[in-house]
């Protein structure tokens, strides 16, 4: 009996290791043979989809654990990056508050104003007017006794007088010499002189003449006249007094009170807001409830060096007399127009070496220091008048180690409450 291992050996076994039979022999084959035929078929495709089906378990597997875990990394070190910069919260500078119309105080004066002083040395002889009393253009105040002036005209008249018979004299030898010289009968030396001393005669009665004119003038001046329609506001003379002519004691004060001048100092803020045709509102406070209508008439163009200010004068009708000049008093611009200003809040500001200033957040997210100049202060709020614009994004409560160029992250503005 052979054994297993001899029944493969010979042309049977021979078929067994050969490539893969076609089906179609496989009846030919004894049915062990066909048996083992079958079991030696090759399993390359069977392994194949095995690899196939294990790599796209694995593909599977890494795109449910790898994708997730990189994509929180991701999002952890953004976070992280934007946690390491400085959160702050920025604000659009705002329209500043429009104040009240422009209120500052000012003086009242009359229109005119003189000084009455005599011209001439002299006693008062008598006065007319008092404090008070509505004088027109020429009436006559007071009148004066002037002794000296008098004796010094009459004395002038004579010199004049003297000069003149003089001349007269000079005039009549001057024709006489012009007569003998015409006869050659006196030189010619001689008659230039008389010709010469009636021409001198004649200088001094000028000058005699020009100082009586001089004394009649003066004289005229020991009665004492209103320059100008007014009311008298002041008298400081009584009749026996002494006076003195020139800039000596003042007689009368008169002023012209029909209409009032007031002048107002405009700080510098403000100056190119009030302009020449602008009405305003006079306030008195022993006036209360009631407004008197002026008008800027005149500026003095330049502020002045010690004040900063701009003088302004107004001009207000009192034909009533209801107002008194001298008044202190309230004027309210109302048609005064102001820059348009920008207000920020007043946590915003940044005291440096250099000036107040703000943090400013630019478009890379970097941090611009700029420089500003403080108009008005509301407390919590504040004027800007210069040094921002409505579009920068200023930086709220920032703080004291923020420099320039710095990069920030600017905090989401939280949605205002219905």
């Amino acid at each position: 009996m052979k054994s297993r291992s001899d029944s493969l050996d010979g042309p049977g076994q021979a078929r067994l290791v050969s490539p893969v039979l076609d089906p179609s022999k496989l009846s030919e084959l004894s049915p062990r043979e066909a048996v083992i035929a079958r079991r030696s078929k090759p399993s390359g495709p069977r392994l194949g989809r095995l690899f196939l089906i294990v790599l796209i378990l694995a593909a599977v597997a890494f795109a449910i654990g790898f994708i997730p875990r990189a994509k929180e990394k991701t999002a952890v070190q953004t976070e992280t990056r934007e946690l390491a910069l400085p959160t702050i919260e920025v604000a659009a500078p705002a329209p500043g508050k429009v104040g009240p119309p422009l209120l500052f105080s000012g003086e009242v004066k009359p229109l005119s104003e003189a000084a009455i002083h005599a011209r001439v040395s002299g006693y008062v002889r008598r006065w007319l007017v008092d404090i008070g009393a509505q004088v027109g253009q020429g009436q006559l105040l007071a009148e004066l006794d002037t002794p000296e002036l008098d004796r010094d005209l009459a004395h002038g008249r004579a010199e004049l007088a003297q000069a003149e018979a003089a001349r007269a004299l000079a005039e009549t030898t001057a024709k006489r010499w012009i007569g003998m010289r015409a006869a050659k009968t006196v030189s010619p030396q001689e008659t230039d002189e008389k010709v010469a001393d009636l021409a001198l005669k004649k200088a001094t009665v000028e000058a005699a003449r020009a100082q009586v004119q001089r004394l009649e003038e003066m004289l005229r001046f020991n009665t004492i006249t209103a320059p100008f329609a007014g009311t008298v506001t002041m008298r400081m003379l009584d009749v026996g007094q002494l006076v003195t002519g020139g800039a000596g004691r003042e007689l009368f004060r008169i002023a012209q009170a029909d209409r009032l001048r007031v002048f107002v100092r405009i700080p510098q803020n403000y100056a190119r807001a009030v302009t020449v045709g602008q009405t305003a509102e006079l306030v008195f406070t022993e006036l209360p409830g009631r407004t008197f209508e002026a008008k800027v008439v005149r500026t003095a163009g330049t502020l002045d060096a010690a004040s900063r200010t701009l003088l302004t004068e107004l001009e207000v009708d009192n034909a009533k007399g209801e107002l008194l000049a001298g008044s202190y008093v309230q004027v309210r611009f109302k048609e005064a127009k102001l820059d348009a200003l920008l207000s920020i809040p007043a946590s915003a500001l940044l005291f440096r070496n250099e000036g107040t200033m703000v943090g400013i957040v630019g478009a890379d997210g970097r941090v611009a220091l700029r420089k500003i100049v403080i108009g008005r202060d509301f407390g919590p709020t504040l004027e800007i008048i210069e040094g921002l614009t409505v579009s920068d994004q200023v930086i709220l409560n920032p703080p004291d180690s923020l420099v320039d160029g710095s990069a920030v992250r600017v905090a989401a503005k939280k949605a205002a409450s219905p």
